[in-house]
């Protein structure tokens, strides 16, 4: 297990890395969040489904009857 001054030494080196213009080895919390999509990928299928499953029957009503 590093010592508190390891680490200490470890997050100074990072922190002037990054300030210093290199890109973070990791995407900071926020940066993933605005990324993420708003709505679950299951939920956009059930959505997607009922849309095109209506167009898809309303056409078949229309053809054949």
């Amino acid at each position: 297990m590093p010592t508190e001054f390891d680490l200490r030494r470890k997050n100074a080196q990072f922190a002037n890395a990054v300030r210093s213009g290199k890109k973070a080895v990791k995407p900071s919390h926020q940066e993933m969040l605005a990324k993420r999509s708003p709505i679950n990928l299951w939920a956009l299928g059930v959505i997607l489904f009922v849309v095109m499953g209506g167009v898809l029957f309303e056409l078949a009503r229309l053809v054949f009857l």
